[in-house]
């Protein structure tokens, strides 16, 4: 009993006690942890290449080693997922100082080049990387699990993004002249690298918040709604009350008066 009482005392028992603790953790956190949506690989060739095009077209602002200046911020750890939406989406260049980057039709670069942009800041840094397909993809209505999906995006999108984008993605006015921009006709790729990146106003959803899964089924509910056949008549935009209400005060009222001119003019 004295010695096993003595192994038990043994001052390496803590230590070994404290490794295998963290030997499970690891283990556990490994299988149980959120799997993100991993990107292709690339080589040194494309980092050299998106290099050469962040020095040429985005230095000025962000600066040579990307770490920012007082024109622009820095972009270490931003990851590539941030580089594809704002180069992507044409936010990126800058066309001039604003208080928010829009969105714009025409795009500066290619998809190669803009995956080389996204390399070399991938490399700078560990960040969100762009998404695979698998996760970008809409679902398709029909069959149950993908109702049930798409029912569960658009809890998801109630709760975290409606307050700011609308309930149908229409989009909405925040603070000092900046908005939410509509969602209708954007690309499910960028729809989820917003999520991950969270630019501008935008919070982050990284995937311990919402993981991959339910990041396409926030897309698949926004993509059904698009699709989706306006039963009721003129959607307005589904921007809510203020233009339902502009459309009765200017068409109803309008025809009200309208009739009591020619009630007037008729009684005359």
């Amino acid at each position: 009993m004295n010695a096993l009482a003595a192994r038990r005392r043994h001052p390496a028992a803590i230590a070994v006690l404290l490794l295998l603790g963290l030997l499970v953790m690891g283990g556990a956190y490994s299988l149980l942890a959120p799997r993100e949506a991993k990107a292709s690989a690339v080589t040194a060739d494309t980092v050299a290449q998106g290099k050469d095009l962040f020095l040429a077209n985005c230095a000025t602002c962000h600066g040579t080693n990307a770490q920012g200046t007082a024109s622009g911020p820095s972009l270490v750890g931003v990851g590539a997922a941030a580089v594809d939406f704002q180069v992507g989406t044409g936010r990126m260049p800058l066309a001039q100082p604003a208080v928010q980057a829009p969105a714009l039709p025409k795009i500066k670069f290619d998809q190669e080049q803009i995956s080389a942009l996204a390399a070399y800041v991938a490399s700078l840094g560990p960040g969100p990387a762009i998404p695979n397909e698998e996760y970008t993809k809409a679902l398709e209505p029909g069959s149950a699990e993908n109702n049930e999906r798409i029912a569960r995006g658009g809890e998801i999108f109630r709760v975290n993004c409606a307050m700011c984008h609308n309930f149908a993605g229409s989009g909405g006015a925040l603070t000092r002249g900046k908005y939410a921009p509509p969602l209708r006709g954007v690309e499910g790729k960028h729809i989820y690298e917003a999520m991950a990146t969270g630019p501008q106003s935008m919070p982050v959803f990284n995937d311990a918040n919402i993981d991959p899964q339910a990041k396409q089924d926030v897309i698949s509910y926004l993509k059904a709604i698009e699709n989706e056949t306006a039963v009721g008549g003129m959607t307005l935009g589904n921007l809510g009350p203020v233009p339902e209400g502009m459309f009765a005060w200017i068409f109803g009222l309008g025809i009200l008066v309208g009739c009591a001119v020619w009630l007037g003019k008729k009684a005359a």
